[in-house]
């Protein structure tokens, strides 16, 4: 097997893209596809192909693709079945993050029918489109619209049906309640009624309008209300089965053996003595050593007893301690220079370097699948935010057709852009090839958090200077090695040169929750208030001096009016800091203040309160909204307080929830949060951008409280 890293990624995947593909673990190890009829019964499945959207930023196909399949389409389908159900298809999947109410609600919506009348099939590649990876906050802008559309289709067909059936004009009949009524609101007919017909087949063929006219936003009834998860209750009583739940007869469980150390190469090993264990199954393909067994503790029992006879070279690997001199010393070509130095002499200038450590995902079910072959076909059930990769990965790996792969992915516990990959899927095949049986393989906490890919670390050199009036003339911001999201200022500057530079990473690091932008957001906020204050200016002055964006303005001063910035900074409090930084990301807003309680005697600080503003177009679920921006929040304090991954001669050392404490409970502080709602301006995605100013308003109200800026997270008081 071999690992991508970025100066092996092709092209169009590398340099400043990077931040959203990840380094992709490739083995090469050299059920079928379920009928619609056989998933869903018998009935009329519609089919509605979206044109064309280009890429965002530059229109480059990433790893796994937003258009799925290589076709850059979104498709969205519909079944109608017989006995009335009404089924939506979609490749995008559920982990938390809202996905499935939003489009249940999308489709309701537009067929006119109650939400409870709408079931989803979600991220089943023999069934489903491929809608793309469920990534990047694009759930909401592109594939509720293909949903919308596939479901204004069928209503559409329905209404052209009953007008046919009648012998009407199409504009006399009338939708309510997910019927169609003749004029005289005698005659009606239902979904279940088109289903059943012989004669809708010409319909179908008829090619769906690209411009299908979608229910205007003043007149919906389920879009843009609270609507909880329909599954919520299998979730809250144990229901429902996660991808570590999922049984199949006579299913082993799986064990794989791990390296040592990053980059260690196994040269030799003794197989005979797990072997020798009855009911084990061994399997060593090159690098790759695993076991299956009837039940997990004999299978590491059988992994113990060869593990010991491994020999290994290794290889020396930086430490965390040597982390960013070492991604510095590797940049690509080098940090770019300033090209505006001549232009510095006798002006007010600020240099300042910041360091942001990788972290981990931490999600609460670490990866898990469950692989099965029948007639060498193979179907795999696992946790991942990209099904059609995943398929992908396992395609490669065993030389399959893709006709003869199939994914499954149930609802499962959390991603935040770190189950990107198939991996385990790939891992828990292999065993189940030879072992001849289903195997399950789960990954334990320690193997999440050293063998998931990371979200990157990263340099970031920023300088500024000031013109006579106090504002900022010219503008130097470089990354090294995390990313180019959001590396750009969202403010007016003179003259600015920002820039992304790739590295030499000697951890494997790819996507998180707002990928590079957490980075690059920190450092930007963190150094604008440096430049605020040799400026001799007010933080939020400052800020909205520079800002043009009238919707990053917005939530700017909401976030401050509700804060009270204005009275509160003059007013300043013994040991009580206040810190402010908003940021724009994936087309929505965001804003935070934040205020800190310093404990002097233990040199320590707890966040007493987070105000945000947030601001994403037309909410379609205000409830699930609130739940996404109060998510991103509590996970921004982990990377501002404490999360940060350790490593010595290329192990891990931070393995375990002790080792590497995420937030707990009594790190939660009072949210104060604001959402506004934008009819005028088309839904974006909110998965992302809300994390992106709580580390950075986190770090200036320290600024604030000590008069001493954090130029690194975790954010540490200075001793």
């Amino acid at each position: 097997m071999k690992t991508n890293s970025p100066d092996s990624l092709p092209a169009d995947l590398a340099a400043d893209n990077y931040d959203e593909v990840v380094a992709r673990v490739d083995y090469d190890f050299g059920v079928s596809r379920r009928s619609f009829v056989k998933v869903l019964g018998a009935g009329l499945l519609i089919a509605v192909t979206l044109p064309a959207i280009s890429q965002e930023e530059g229109g480059r196909r990433r790893g796994g693709g937003f258009g799925g399949g290589g076709a850059r389409m979104l498709g969205a389908r519909i079944h109608l079945g017989q006995d009335g159900t009404i089924t939506v298809l979609t490749g995008k999947v559920e982990g938390g993050q809202g996905a499935r109410a939003e489009l249940s609600q999308a489709a309701a919506e537009e067929l006119g029918v109650p939400l409870a009348a709408v079931q989803m099939l979600m991220a089943d590649t023999g069934t489903v489109p491929d809608d793309g990876g469920t990534f990047g906050s694009m759930t909401t802008p592109r594939t509720v619209p293909a949903v919308r559309q596939g479901a204004a289709a069928a209503r559409n067909l329905l209404a052209e049906f009953a007008a046919q059936q009648w012998k009407v004009e199409r504009q006399t009949v009338v939708m309510r309640d997910g019927k169609v009524f003749d004029a005289t609101g005698k005659q009606s007919l239902t979904y279940t009624d088109l289903a059943k017909s012989e004669e809708v087949a010409k319909l179908l063929a008829q090619a769906i309008p690209a411009d299908v006219e979608l229910t205007p936003v003043k007149e919906w009834k389920l879009l843009g209300t609270p609507v909880l998860r329909p599954n919520a209750r299998d979730i809250v009583t144990g229901a429902h089965k996660y991808p570590s739940d999922i049984a199949r007869p006579g299913m082993l469980y799986g064990k794989i053996l791990r390296a040592p150390s990053f980059g260690a190469k196994l040269i030799s090993i003794e197989l005979a003595p797990a072997k020798a264990l009855n009911n084990v199954v061994v399997v060593q393909d090159d690098q790759f050593v695993g076991v299956a067994a009837p039940n997990s503790a004999l299978a590491e029992a059988a992994l113990d007893k060869i593990s010991e006879t491994a020999k290994w070279a290794t290889l020396p690997q930086p430490s965390s301690a040597e982390l960013f001199d070492y991604l510095e010393k590797n940049a690509d070509g080098g940090a770019p220079v300033n090209p505006f130095a001549r232009e510095l002499t006798g002006a007010k200038t600020v240099r300042q370097t910041y360091h942001v450590p990788y972290i981990q995902h931490a999600p609460l079910e670490p990866r898990a699948a469950v692989a099965e072959w029948t007639d060498g076909k193979l179907t795999v059930w696992t946790g991942s935010q990209n099904p059609f990769a995943v398929r992908g990965e396992l395609v490669r790996a065993f030389h399959l057709a893709p006709e003869n792969v199939r994914v499954v992915i149930p609802d499962f516990g959390g991603g935040f852009g770190g189950k990107h990959t198939g991996e385990c899927a790939v891992e828990a095949a292999r065993l189940a090839q030879a072992a001849g049986k289903p195997v399950s393989l789960r990954w334990s906490r320690a193997e999440e958090f050293t063998w998931a890919y990371f979200r990157p670390a990263a340099v970031i050199q920023a300088e500024a200077s000031l013109d006579a009036a106090g504002r900022i003339a010219t503008w130097h911001f470089i990354n090294i090695n995390s990313g180019a999201q959001g590396v750009e200022t969202p403010y007016a500057v003179g003259k600015k040169n920002c820039h992304s530079v790739a590295s030499k990473p000697p951890l494997r690091h790819g996507s998180y929750r707002a990928l590079a932008s957490t980075a690059n957001n920190f450092a930007r906020e963190v150094f604008m208030d440096e430049v605020a204050a040799v400026a001799g200016a007010d933080p939020l002055a400052f800020r909205l001096a520079h800002l043009e964006n009238d919707r990053l303005r917005a939530v700017l001063e909401k976030a401050a009016h509700e804060f009270d910035w204005t009275t509160r900074i003059k007013d300043k409090q013994a040991d009580t800091g206040i810190g402010l930084a908003c940021g724009m990301e994936k087309g929505s807003f965001v804003a935070a203040c934040v205020e800190i309680q310093i404990d002097r005697k233990e040199n320590k600080f707890k966040v007493s309160r987070v105000c945000q503003a947030f601001e994403c177009g037309k909410i379609l679920n205000p409830a699930n909204l609130l739940s996404q921006v109060q998510g991103a929040i509590v996970m921004g304090l982990g990377a501002a307080l404490r999360e940060e991954v350790k490593f010595e001669n290329g192990r891990i050392t931070t393995t375990s929830f002790r080792k590497y404490p995420v937030p707990r409970f009594d790190d939660v502080p009072e949210l104060d949060i604001h959402l506004l709602d934008r009819p005028d301006q088309p839904s974006a995605g909110a998965g992302e951008t809300p994390i992106i100013v709580i580390a950075p308003a986190i770090a200036n109200a320290v600024f604030h409280a000590t008069g001493k800026s954090i130029r690194a997270l975790p954010v540490r008081l200075a001793a």
